[in-house]
């Protein structure tokens, strides 16, 4: 029984890690933190599930690693909601029957499948900048960030602006610019690029 739940626990922490999280935010270290986290907890409430302990136990280490962390700006929104699956598959795997836990698995990679998947929803990002000039009309400030991110600005909420220095910080939400073309090689380079005997033909 804890082999088999282990392997669903494997397979499933592979497909958030590297299937869903890592080919779309490209991230190295939080691919390994959502997988060491989630091993560490399958395997601390699977044991503690088999000891003279309540569930308790588990539901409050659950509750005291969800807090970790979430307060830095080192990790976005968006991976929060990655943290919070990777904790929730290594518990449900640990201690629920096989019937539900496959459901429970199926359910929490499928709604995060769907739910951040870039076809969904415009991919947003943001960006806190600091500007060497003090805009005091809301339109100016926004075709300046247009201009300076070359996109389309989503939102825009000042958070300082410092009169002495002539400067301004703020936060801003623009859509991601979509990769231009790339260009193909000159006809200079395609010829250097042939092999010899292809100017005899």
């Amino acid at each position: 029984m804890i082999w088999f739940a282990l392997a669903v626990d494997l397979a499933a922490i592979t497909v958030l890690s590297y299937v869903l999280y890592f080919r779309r935010h490209g991230r190295r270290d939080l691919l390994l933190a959502y997988v060491a986290l989630n091993i560490g907890i399958f395997a601390v409430v699977s044991t503690l599930a088999r000891q003279e302990v309540g569930l308790a136990v588990g539901f409050g280490l659950f509750g005291v690693l969800s807090i970790l962390r979430l307060r830095s700006d080192l990790i976005g929104q968006g991976e929060i909601g990655y943290y919070f699956v990777a904790i929730a598959l290594g518990l449900v795997n640990a201690i629920a029957p096989p019937p539900i836990m496959i459901g429970l698995n199926v359910l929490l990679l499928g709604t995060l499948y769907v739910a951040g998947h870039p076809r969904l929803l415009p991919r947003i990002q943001r960006r806190i900048m600091t500007l060497d000039v003090v805009h005091e009309d809301p339109l100016a400030l926004r075709q300046d960030l247009e201009g300076r991110l070359r996109s389309r600005v989503r939102h825009v909420e000042v958070t300082e602006v410092d009169y002495v220095r002539d400067l301004m910080v703020v936060d801003v939400r623009f859509l991601e610019p979509d990769a231009g073309p790339v260009p193909g090689p000159t006809s200079g380079e395609r010829r250097r690029s042939m092999p010899a005997w292809w100017g005899g033909l």
